[in-house]
């Protein structure tokens, strides 16, 4: 029998495979990163990497959490889009589900973001410029507001246009975005390098 076995299931995540481990504790360490709770994102990695829903009070035995920690979590999760709930045949408990697409779950993550810190910013940006008193502002203060107005609602538009997008055509347009981008370093760094070419 293996000693480690007892400590294994003992520790957070025991009862995960390595690999899975690996990527709940490197998810939550991300979210810390990202501004998102720890907690909450390692309860994402932990739902989508499994292949069946989870119900609260198995996510709160295989992270070691408090189940009031789980449940404030998925709660925040549920806002996010990022869980729903599910039912099962026999059980009267609620069980959670993610997104098991990638590119369905990046569109969700985009699309929330936008939602929360992306519009709220753009909504200010265009309040200052409407105000009174912003003719009182110097003009390279105006002009800064102005071109980040402009480029906020710029990108917004684009990213709009991008979540449209079905997952084959996004996948071409970022490919042929790559290949453009090494033509055009490639044509400056071949018009450079004639430059320096003596004798031409």
């Amino acid at each position: 029998m293996n000693d480690a076995a007892p400590e294994a299931r003992n520790s957070p995540g025991g009862d995960l495979s390595p690999i899975a481990r690996r990527f709940v504790l490197h998810w939550g360490e991300m979210g810390s990163r990202w501004g998102v709770n720890r907690t909450v994102a390692q309860i994402h990695a932990l739902i989508y990497v499994r292949d069946r829903p989870l119900h609260a009070e198995e996510i709160a035995a295989t992270l070691s959490v408090a189940r009031s920690n789980v449940s404030n979590s998925l709660r925040e999760l549920q806002s996010w889009n990022l869980v729903r709930v599910v039912h099962q045949l026999g059980d009267r408990r609620d069980h959670y589900e993610t997104l098991r697409d990638p590119w369905e779950l990046f569109r969700t993550i985009v699309r929330e973001r936008k939602v929360r810190e992306f519009d709220p910013t753009i909504g200010i940006l265009r309040e200052c410029i409407a105000d009174p008193d912003f003719a009182l502002q110097s003009p390279p203060t105006k002009a800064r507001l102005r071109e980040t107005l402009a480029l906020m609602e710029t990108l917004s538009v684009w990213s709009e246009e991008m979540l449209r997008l079905d997952t084959a055509t996004l996948v071409k347009l970022m490919k042929l975005g790559a290949r453009v981008g090494t033509i055009v370093r490639g044509g400056k760094s071949s018009t450079r390098s004639r430059a320096r070419t003596p004798g031409r």
